[in-house]
């Protein structure tokens, strides 16, 4: 399997560099997405900026962390995860092989792309770095403004089409991963969300998870399509600790030392309101902590065991 080490080591400078202007995804939200792929001919000057962007972000990443619903990078970390738990088959096999008929010849193939994607060639060796379009290569901000350029000390009109490249990518996609370096964007090209509500369907199905509150309509409806919540209600899929008797009887017991209000009734179920529905969520997540030097007790965005 193919290491950040291995991606370091890459001769990354020396790439032969294709650039892939992309549109999508659509399709349902529910399906796989689908993606319409050009490729540009660029300059030698715009390979150079490419790689040297690449090369860059490469050298930032100095430490890679699980992806996790809730799981942030900072700025010398990416989030790690695997290529088959993504839909970047469906990206690549749009954008794999530059045939005449994927050429962009106009304009109009490059304005409303989504996203970018640079092909990087280091002998038998691919990196795909992909990066969301800035505002300029959208129509409607090409119509509403005029390009100007400052010369010989005067401002001057330049109506060629202007296209935008970032100095950042969003994501890596190299061997068997996907590095993501800007969560939100990851997962907007690749419909990562439409998972989410999946997982949040088939929680609201599962017996052991409906068996702990007297209903979960109230929560349902907290959670509603809010990108946030629906990562916090999978990671409580993922962790499960409601399926784990002696958890929930624990936090009967010791919700109110916690500082929570969360109303359960005769039979121990909880009685999910809107009042005490972000309460439910952190509690589900074991995302309230008390600290056993301070006694203090924290909020904390995710957890990771450490082994004793």
């Amino acid at each position: 399997m193919a290491t950040l080490e291995d991606l370091k080591t890459l001769d990354l400078a020396g790439a032969e560099v294709t650039l892939w202007t992309i549109k999508g995804p659509t399709g349902p939200a529910a399906s796989a997405p689908k993606y319409s792929g050009r490729w540009v001919e660029t300059t030698d000057e715009v390979d150079e900026a490419l790689k040297t962007t690449l090369v860059s972000e490469v050298a930032k990443i100095e430490e890679l962390l699980d992806y996790t619903l809730l799981a942030q990078n900072n700025e010398g970390s990416a989030l790690q995860i695997p290529a088959d738990e993504t839909h970047t088959d469906q990206l690549l096999q749009e954008i794999a092989a530059e045939l005449p008929g994927k050429r962009a010849t106009e304009t109009k193939h490059l304005q409303n792309s989504a996203f970018y994607a640079a092909k990087f060639v280091i002998g038998e060796q691919v990196v795909w770095a992909v990066r969301k379009t800035e505002r300029s290569w959208k129509t409607k901000n090409a119509i509403s403004v005029r390009n100007l350029f400052f010369s010989d000390q005067q401002l001057a009109i330049d109506d060629r089409p202007h296209f935008e490249l970032g100095k950042t990518f969003d994501f890596i996609i190299y061997g068997d991963n996907v590095l993501v370096r800007n969560k939100g964007a990851f997962e907007s090209i690749l419909r990562y969300k439409s998972t989410q509500r999946d997982d949040f369907a088939e929680l609201q199905a599962e017996g052991d998870f409906v068996a702990v509150f007297v209903s979960v309509a109230p929560l349902v409806e907290y959670v509603g399509d809010n990108k946030i919540q629906l990562r916090r209600a999978c990671a409580i899929k993922d962790k499960g600790h409601y399926r784990d008797q002696d958890f929930m009887q624990r936090l009967r017991d010791n919700q109110a030392e916690y500082g929570f209000e969360i109303q359960f009734d005769g039979d121990g179920k909880i009685v999910a309101t809107v009042e005490t529905c972000p309460q439910i969520m952190k509690a589900l997540l074991d995302h309230r902590l008390k600290s056993g030097f301070s006694t203090l007790v924290y909020d904390v965005q995710d957890t990771t065991p450490v082994a004793l």
